[in-house]
């Protein structure tokens, strides 16, 4: 039997490719003789590189020390494929990089993506794909701007403190971004305007942290930056209300505003995976993901997966560290049956901290029930 396996990340328990090494060694265990091919998935967030690298092998991986939201030193990685470079938010803005008392969209800052976009930029590339996802800062990418050398400032010149709520004051950008002619990407499936009730704060911003007055503050202090934005050449029109503006705390907006261009994140990984190819291929398809909750539903992995499965009259498991979706609405997208570590164990504590051990065993017993 032909089986793929690609799953997204288990958010804040294992990376998507060790989900799919740990399903398939189960699998493996159980029916050595069928064939397995594993494609790690990402939307754009949390494992974006790592996804692709594993995917891309001979593309080169260079590491950046580089900084988190509160500007403490992290490493960051570029992935130099060509002359095309790959960069994720989270490894320097990601929630999963501070805890639950840390988090304040008022303060953090994208300053760290912006040292990993200009690293990529001075490794030669011409083009810089931004994966965009579980980012912990609601600043609109001001402190990207700063890191390229275009600082926000206050109506006297002087350079605004990082985070969200100092935008407020922001009255033009000091110096020119150091991109030397490189085109942007943004990659992301979130299409959120950068304001208002569906935009970046109201949508994304009290899961980091902002109480409801913060939403006011943030919400109003990033129209003010917007702004600013719009003034730049390269600004698209109505930049604010474009789709993909408000992904990340709004650094889609500079991104943008910066000359750059949106585009499905799940749909450059497939591509970059070559995973059409191998659904036409698969005898069974398993995916995955922390939670297939109400928003899998709505075009994250597990569902693009999912309906390219059933266009191809292939049945789809899904594997996830919780199931919350019922099975009418899971069928919609073309799941066939779901399976989880909670379920497996019959215990919460249990499914976070063996997430591996969860999906070995789920993969002997699923080989059993699937594998002739």
């Amino acid at each position: 039997m032909r089986v793929l396996v690609c799953p997204d990340k288990f958010a804040g328990t294992i990376p998507a490719v060790a989900a799919a090494e740990a399903f398939a060694a189960g699998w493996r265990a159980e029916k050595p003789g069928d064939h397995l091919v594993l494609r790690a998935l990402s939307d754009g967030g949390p494992g974006f590189v790592e996804v692709l690298a594993a995917a891309r092998p001979h593309a080169r991986v260079i590491t950046v020390p580089t900084t988190d939201p509160l500007g403490r030193p992290v490493e960051g990685h570029v992935l130099l494929d060509g002359d095309t470079a790959y960069v994720e938010s989270a490894e320097a803005c990601g929630l999963h990089l501070l805890t639950p008392a840390e988090r304040d969209p008022r303060r953090t800052t994208t300053f760290g993506l912006g040292t990993l976009l200009l690293a990529a930029v001075e490794a030669g590339a011409r083009t810089v794909v931004v994966g965009l996802g579980g980012s912990a800062t609601n600043d609109g990418g001001a402190g990207l701007l700063a890191a390229l050398g275009a600082a926000p400032l206050d109506a006297a010149g002087y350079a605004l403190p990082y985070g969200g709520a100092a935008l407020a004051a922001c009255a033009s950008l000091g110096g020119t971004p150091r991109l030397r002619d490189a085109a942007l990407v943004a990659a992301t499936d979130v299409d959120s305007p950068l304001l208002g009730l569906h935009g970046a704060t109201s949508v994304f911003g009290p899961q980091k942290g902002a109480s409801r007055e913060d939403v006011l503050l943030l919400d109003a202090a990033l129209e003010r930056f917007a702004q600013v934005l719009a003034a730049l050449p390269t600004a698209p029109a109505g930049l604010a209300a474009l789709p993909g503006a408000g992904a990340a705390g709004g650094l889609g907006a500079a991104l943008l505003a910066l000359g750059g261009r949106v585009e499905s994140g799940i749909g450059l990984v497939r591509r970059l995976t070559g995973l059409d190819a191998e659904l036409d291929e698969a005898g069974l398809v398993v995916t995955g993901e922390g939670s297939f909750d109400e928003q899998s539903l709505r075009g994250k992995v597990v569902a693009g997966v999912a309906n390219a499965a059933r266009d191809r009259g292939v049945p789809c498991v899904v594997v996830a560290g919780r199931v919350d979706a019922g099975r009418r609405e899971a069928a919609s997208i073309g799941v066939t049956e779901a399976h989880s570590l909670v379920e497996h164990f019959q215990s919460v504590e249990e499914a976070l901290s063996r997430p591996g051990d969860g999906l070995r065993e789920l993969g002997q017993r699923l080989a059993r029930q699937w594998s002739r």
